[in-house]
């Protein structure tokens, strides 16, 4: 039976949806029982030490399985219309499908070596997604997002050697019994670098806004549940390993700086996938952070909860781009809410959902979060910058909104506006009633007792005063006009400062491959091109060439060069003779 292209998506689409309820049974009965599987299939046998494909379920990893299968269903739904005019659409679905069954591995794996295989399985696909729309730009974002990653893998190529000391990869085994032991701080040391480089924590954070080369529904998956979530999940899974570390309070404070930077870098941002790239980026540090604290739970919970509504976010985006026939400055947008309303309707639940506004999915975790915050035994400059960036994300997402749906229209040249897809409405709309119902059926699936956190009533208001003062400065940011300002020196280049991301992708690509870049040129110059083609093929070449110009010459056959040969040989031999 021969498949054509759209019952191949829909098919997917099917199957993902049924893995998904699948899981959900799975992590219901798995909650219930407090029961856990663990599966294990030797491969290679090698004196004392054994490889072994092991497979670890339990509620952790069947529900995170459960939401990346909800996103992969709806993302793949949602690209059978975005792609449809693509001639290469089912290369683009086999690489989306290898996508998710890298996650997949890496999920369910309490072995190092598995975990690899996940690990750069979706750093080589996300490659591969990232230059689908081949120009010089996405080649530039590839290369800069598998180079980043390659960090990454690097640290655990280390960890899978450094894990030889105990006889198996199985570091599940290990994690209790050997809290002090100093290969294990050393194999954390690289477990957490490995995880700040796929979860794009400073100095890693260039890639991440430039793999928004990405068609749009890759986007979808990749910055909300899958990817950069990868190296958190890793982190949780080790985290009891990294609670003895002692310098986990500096990773802390790098964590809280990604968060700050990224929210700050989303308000002076005018693309609108990099804005939403950004609070992923953002929402990232936050994870990172609360992890760190030792909350793992709730920076699971965050996980799953940020998944949901960022994928929405990016889908409601993908929407609103091929509407504005593919331009995504939102200086050129506005008013869009009288002719996408059901779009609009989505993307306002998902940007309140990322605010954290009350009853919907990311308050739980947020305001959770910043309780905990508010209740731990930290400095001021941790709990200054949590509050700041709750505070910065209520700012660009109001300012996002004004430019999007509020203001005027400023596209009027190319007005191409029209009706939304119907196969791209189905898929938002499962997410959307998630964003809304996800965070409180989440918090009580996880949580076997309700949290009560006592504090002052000034401390229990202090998010919404934030989130308030967040939303008005986002109003009147995107109401007034700022050009005057950047008149003075000392704004423009603080501007520049702010908006480039802190200089990080200058200096974590220019800044860093300039001078190997540049000794390459003068070793190519000098040795390459200079010493070794005179002393090897060009410089033997040369001398062949002079010497056969000349042969040739006395070849000629003519009776004034043999007379002035003979003469030249002649006197040679006399003076030999004299000596």
């Amino acid at each position: 039976m021969i498949f054509n292209k759209n019952s191949i998506y829909f098919l997917s689409f099917f199957f993902w949806l049924m893995f998904m309820m699948l899981n959900m049974m799975m992590t219901i009965y798995l909650i219930m029982t407090n029961m856990t599987y663990f599966l294990e299939w030797e491969l290679i046998s090698f004196n004392s030490m054994n490889i072994v494909f092991t497979i670890l379920l339990d509620w952790m990893s069947t529900l995170f399985m459960m939401f990346v299968s909800l996103i992969s269903a709806s993302v793949i739904f949602y690209s059978k219309s975005y792609m449809k005019s693509e001639l290469n659409s089912m290369r683009f679905l086999i690489l989306v499908l290898l996508f998710i069954l890298s996650m997949y591995l890496l999920i369910i794996s309490p072995n190092i070596i598995s975990i690899f295989l996940g690990w750069d399985g979706l750093g080589l696909v996300s490659y591969c997604l990232v230059i689908y729309y081949q120009n010089i730009k996405s080649y530039n974002a590839g290369m800069l997002t598998v180079l980043s990653n390659r960090v990454g893998d690097v640290m655990l190529l280390m960890v899978i050697a450094w894990m030889m000391n105990y006889g198996s990869w199985n570091y599940i085994f290990y994690l209790e019994l050997m809290n002090n032991d100093f290969p294990m701080k050393i194999i954390s040391v690289m477990i957490i670098l490995g995880a700040m480089t796929k979860s794009a924590q400073i100095p890693f954070s260039a890639w991440l806004p430039a793999a928004m080369a990405a068609p749009t529904p890759v986007s979808a998956l990749v910055h909300s549940s899958t990817l950069v979530t990868a190296g958190v999940y890793l982190l949780i899974r080790f985290n009891s390993l990294l609670m003895t570390l002692e310098f986990t309070n500096f990773i802390l404070l790098i964590s809280s700086l990604t968060m700050f930077m990224a929210g700050i870098s989303a308000n002076y941002e005018f693309d609108l996938k990099k804005i939403i790239a950004l609070s992923t980026l953002s929402q990232l540090g936050l994870m990172m952070s609360i992890l760190l604290m030792g909350f793992k739970e709730l920076a699971f919970f965050h996980l799953l909860t940020h998944a949901m509504f960022k994928a929405l976010l990016f889908m409601c985006a993908g929407m609103i781009i091929h509407m504005m026939n593919d331009n995504q400055d939102i200086r050129m947008m506005g008013g869009i809410s009288f002719y996408i309303p059901y779009t609009t309707l989505c993307m306002n639940v998902s940007s309140l959902s990322l605010c954290g506004i009350p009853f919907l999915a990311g308050f739980y975790s947020k305001d959770l979060i910043l309780e905990m915050v508010s209740m731990s035994n930290l400095n001021l400059m941790i709990f200054y910058l949590y509050y700041f960036s709750t505070g910065l994300t209520m700012f660009y997402s109001m300012r996002l909104i004004m430019y999007l749906m509020i203001n005027e229209f400023n596209l009027s040249s190319i007005y191409n506006l029209y009706d939304e897809e119907y196969h791209m409405l189905k898929s938002m709309f499962l997410l959307m009633i998630m964003s809304v119902i996800s965070g409180s059926g989440l918090s009580w699936l996880m949580f076997n007792y309700p949290y009560m956190i006592y504090l002052p009533m000034s401390m229990k208001l202090m998010v919404i005063y934030v989130s308030g003062i967040g939303m008005f400065l986002g109003w009147l940011i995107s109401s007034m006009n700022l050009y005057s300002m950047n008149k003075l020196k000392l704004f423009y280049n603080m501007n520049n400062f702010l908006s480039l991301m802190w200089f990080m992708p200058n200096l974590v690509t220019y800044g860093l491959v300039f001078n190997y870049l540049n000794f390459g040129l003068k070793l190519m110059k000098n040795i390459d091109m200079g010493w070794s083609e005179i002393y090897s093929g060009q410089g033997l070449y040369n001398i062949l060439k002079n010497y056969s110009i000349i042969f040739n010459l006395m070849q000629m056959n003519n009776y004034k060069i043999y007379l002035y040969s003979f003469v030249i040989w002649m006197l040679f031999l006399m003076i030999i003779m004299m000596i």
